[in-house]
């Protein structure tokens, strides 16, 4: 059994490496070497040492759960009392394996492609304090605790965005991922405010109890988990706060990888996981969740069908996979969520990573540059296929488990998301494998005319060639965990772990399919996808300007982003009744906020000053005014007494 005080450190060493190397390293180190990189490897593989023996422990705990002591943080008056405390039960066990593997795995990658970036320190400074940040978020067992992680990913989002931040794109994107959240979080804060007004706590067990024991219901409960589903809806990029996703690909690929893997977009998802109890007694709550999660899985995925860039292609996909995961929430509870989460972490990761590898190859993302790559770059080549059979749910990888799951339990609850789901199907086979040919297939088209890769700096490639080894290893451990993640649930031995919820399991799915055919229906809709994508991609026998020419209105629909971006520009960043009442804002922020908190201090100061004029060191000076108050207190005491 995994001691309290190791728990503690599954968080704690990477702040620790984000504090070194901030203060010792990065001012005392030439940019050059790679101190930070193997700090920043060696706590996170820490990390992920004790995280892989809490995992057990949990398993084998009686309830999966083992109780951690609390640490008193915050005493208010009238017995209100703040605590810092962990949970470490199912729920956390899994996310935690998923974000130490997939950091570990980023951070060795990235090794090789920051090689040689003068902002090297920098770079695995913000990373460990990002994967600190999702870990914290991950154990905390009160919602002040987990808002204050909550908002810690924010800002590490935006720092790792923004890092070439001399690119105004990247500054830009990372300034709209940054206001384009807090639009979520302010539903999350005022989720929070309003279970804390109703039932005095902020613990998340109690509210937990409280609502299953119906004291927390009704209107507040199905108001306090919209809130929170706000919150989750900006961080995990559903529709309609879905438009920083995209734009974040301006942040370095491994970046990219974490964050849409393992850290910032997992976080909303996890958010509805752990708080699901209080979706789960609101039905009006847990209907929202289903249905934003199925428009958002089909509306992604329509636009990875036309990007040309395969960073944004795999942006869209997270974004639909997302999309996948609050349906799954939404209809099949915390079990079937969170696998697909655990799967797609793995087989997401590895995409972002094979394209940052094609990158350090070509100088481009622009797969119309690219073509032949698997000549060239047969490792990267072989585990982007991988990972591409697996997010396309093709049997037996493991993203075919969790994706029907996920498509049997909306066939069980909402047949209407169900049809959509079975679409977004077709669509996602069709766009990932779109990305393969032109990538990968054909003959190589030059790669950027410039020759310059990531982060503006000069890439002497010439000739496309294979990533070191450094990058290649990664590939290939997430490969594997791509082929082999789902069979955790065999015998539907995952489900029972979680303790939400029901999975079919990996044995009975193998002769499950005879009679329940919608896995089947699936796979052969994945398969049409691909066939489609080889036809017009590889084979040439349908062309793909003919069939962007016949459905034109519906590619420029696509290709525009349903034209989301232009209208939040204009509509919200442009009007001036906005621009006026954000205006008014500012005014009463810099008057009245900024202006009383600034008055009080110039008081105290000129105060301060006074009684320093008075402090002449002339005894005579003391001494008249020791009589006058004297005589005060005879006059008080002989006229008042």
């Amino acid at each position: 059994m995994i001691p309290h005080q190791m728990v503690w450190l599954i968080f704690l060493l990477p702040l620790f490496s984000f504090v070194i190397i901030a203060f010792v390293v990065r001012p005392l180190v030439r940019p050059e070497s790679r101190i930070a990189g193997y700090i920043t490897i060696a706590a996170i593989g820490g990390s992920l040492a004790l995280s892989i023996w809490a995992l057990f422990s949990v398993m084998a705990a009686p309830h999966h759960e083992i109780p951690v002591p609390d640490i008193t943080w915050v005493v208010i008056e009238d017995g209100v009392t703040i605590h810092l405390g962990l949970i470490m039960d199912s729920l956390t066990a899994v996310m935690l394996i998923v974000v130490t593997v997939v950091s570990l795995m980023v951070q060795i990658y990235s090794q090789g492609y920051m090689h040689g970036d003068p902002g090297y320190h920098r770079y695995y400074a913000f990373m460990s304090l990002f994967t600190m940040s999702m870990l914290g978020l991950v154990l905390a067992d009160n919602l002040v605790f987990m808002f204050v992680f909550w908002e810690m990913v924010g800002l590490c989002s935006y720092f790792l965005i923004g890092f070439w931040f001399h690119k105004p794109s990247a500054a830009d994107a990372a300034k709209k991922a940054f206001i384009v959240t807090r639009l979520g979080d302010f539903g999350f804060l005022a989720g929070i405010l309003l279970l804390y007004l109703n039932t005095g706590t902020f613990d998340i067990h109690e509210l937990h109890e409280l609502a299953i024991t119906g004291v927390l219901a009704g209107t507040v409960l199905t108001w306090a988990a919209i809130g929170i589903f706000a919150g989750a809806v900006g961080k995990s990029a559903q529709f309609p706060l879905h438009v920083w996703l995209p734009d974040a690909m301006e942040g370095p690929t491994p970046v990219s990888a974490l964050i849409h893997a393992a850290t910032m977009v997992a976080a909303g998802v996890f958010l509805v996981a752990r708080m699901f109890p209080l979706f789960q007694h609101s039905t009006e709550a847990l209907t929202t969740v289903a249905i934003i999660g199925g428009i958002t899985a089909i509306f992604a995925a329509s636009m990875g069908l036309v990007m040309n860039d395969i960073k944004r292609v795999l942006a869209y996909s997270t974004i639909s996979q997302l999309g996948y995961m609050m349906l799954g929430l939404g209809t099949g509870g915390v079990a079937i969520g969170i696998f697909h989460l655990f799967n797609h972490a793995f087989f997401k990761a590895l995409l972002f990573l094979g394209a940052g590898s094609v990158n350090h190859a070509t100088g481009t993302f622009d797969m119309r540059l690219m073509g032949g790559l698997r000549k060239y770059m047969p490792w990267t080549y072989v585990t982007f296929v991988i990972a591409s059979l697996s997010i396309a749910g093709i049997w037996p990888l493991s993203g075919f488990w969790s994706k029907d799951e996920v498509v049997i339990s909306a066939f069980a609850s909402q047949p209407v998301l169900f049809y959509l789901a079975m679409i977004t199907v077709f669509m996602t086979a069709f766009y990932m494998f779109r990305a393969v040919f032109m990538t990968f297939g054909g003959e190589y088209r030059g790669g950027a005319p410039d020759a310059h890769g990531h982060g503006g700096q000069e890439s002497h490639h010439g000739q496309p060639h294979e990533s070191p080894r450094v990058m290649t290893i990664p590939l290939i451990i997430l490969a594997v965990l791509s082929i082999f993640s789902g069979l955790w649930n065999v015998t539907g031995h995952f489900g029972a772990f979680m303790g939400h919820g029901e999975t079919h399991g990996f044995l009975e799915g193998l002769f499950h399919p005879f009679t329940l055919s919608l896995p089947w229906i699936s796979l052969i809709l994945a398969g049409l996808g691909i066939l489609l994508a080889y036809a017009m991609y590889s084979k040439f026998w349908i062309s793909a300007e003919r069939v962007g020419g016949m459905f034109k209105p519906l590619h420029t629909l696509f290709y525009r982003k349903y034209w989301f971006d232009e209208l939040y520009e204009n509509i919200i960043v442009k009007n001036a009744l906005f621009r006026g009442l954000f205006g008014g804002f500012e005014q009463f922020d810099n008057k009245a906020v900024d202006g009383a908190v600034n008055g009080v201090a110039n008081g105290v100061i000129a105060s301060g000053r006074a009684i320093r004029y008075a402090q002449t060191g002339q005894l005579q000076l003391y001494g008249l005014f020791m009589g006058i108050g004297i005589l005060a207190i005879i006059f008080v005491i002989y006229f008042f007494g």
